[in-house]
């Protein structure tokens, strides 16, 4: 991913500027409505409901293959409001979509984009090698983001409203990380990362910390700035050379590497506290 001038500027002290924010994620952090209250993009719609992956969805409007209320649509932002009825090919879509959110083992060398200069490899396409069938159809949001050097949990999901809930630093859904660290660990640095660091955008909240028998740091957030655990351990004189997510909430991550699994409806609700649509 080309660096921006934000991120160039970090190296020589300044901030590293996030990417922008998505519009879809911008209005469901904000949004009161009930998802069905809105009017949705007619091909996010389809891409939710798994009737095709995003861009086969917008190809398929734009070729005139779907159908709204009976009526031909060729626009793929088209508005689509709760109850109408939509067609793929003459065939009924439903698409009031259940939440479906699936568990990834990230492998390091990958990035969490769905556009890769260095023609390393994504996540999404590692994703899709590993996907069943059944859930190959649908479009995929990534939960958050991990680097590309980083190993571990990355939740993947189709509904907005789950990124927006598990991103948001109101939720404070606990993220745990294991971190392998340059330089000595002692009590006085766990404590200063127990009670907040300080930071170029501020200090951080306080996070769980201590040290594995294996010798790495385990540390827990409750919020996910920019390359937040780097940077903490990096201001007390500890650069990081290995970092791997071990969990998001109560939820470990529990396949192999590069492997996935669908989550069920109770993991969502107990492991992750949401509330899923149901299927």
């Amino acid at each position: 991913m080309r660096r921006s001038a934000g991120a160039r500027g970090n190296r020589c002290g300044k901030v590293a500027r996030r990417p922008k924010t998505p519009r879809w994620l911008q209005a469901a952090r904000t949004s009161d409505a009930p998802p069905v209250a809105k009017p949705d993009w007619l091909s996010r719609a389809l891409a939710r409901a798994g009737a095709l992956p995003l861009k086969e969805a917008e190809a398929a409007i734009a070729e005139g293959r779907v159908r709204v209320d009976g009526k031909k649509v060729l626009e793929p932002f088209s508005p689509l409001r709760a109850g109408s009825k939509v067609s793929l090919d003459g065939k009924e879509v439903d698409v009031a979509a259940a939440t479906r959110v699936v568990l990834f083992h990230k492998p390091a060398g990958v990035v969490t984009s769905d556009h890769d200069p260095k023609k390393v490899g994504t996540v999404f396409q590692r994703l899709g090698q590993v996907l069943p069938p059944e859930l190959q159809g649908f479009g995929w949001h990534a939960v958050g983001r991990l680097d590309r050097d980083t190993t571990g949990l990355l939740l993947f999901t189709n509904d907005e409203r789950f990124v927006a809930h598990a991103t948001s630093p109101e939720t404070r859904l606990e993220k745990r990380y294991l971190a392998r660290v340059s330089g000595q660990v002692t009590e006085a640095k766990l404590a200063l990362l127990r009670s907040g660091v300080e930071l170029e955008d501020g200090p951080t909240r306080p996070a769980g910390a201590r040290v594995r028998e294996d010798g790495r740091v385990e540390l827990t957030l409750t919020e996910g700035r920019h390359h937040q655990v780097k940077r903490m351990l990096g201001a007390l004189g500890l650069p990081v050379l290995e970092l791997h997510r071990e969990a998001i909430g109560t939820l470990l991550v529990d396949v192999a590497v590069g492997e996935c699994r669908l989550l069920s409806d109770a993991e969502v609700q107990t492991r992750l506290g949401y509330t899923p649509r149901h299927r």
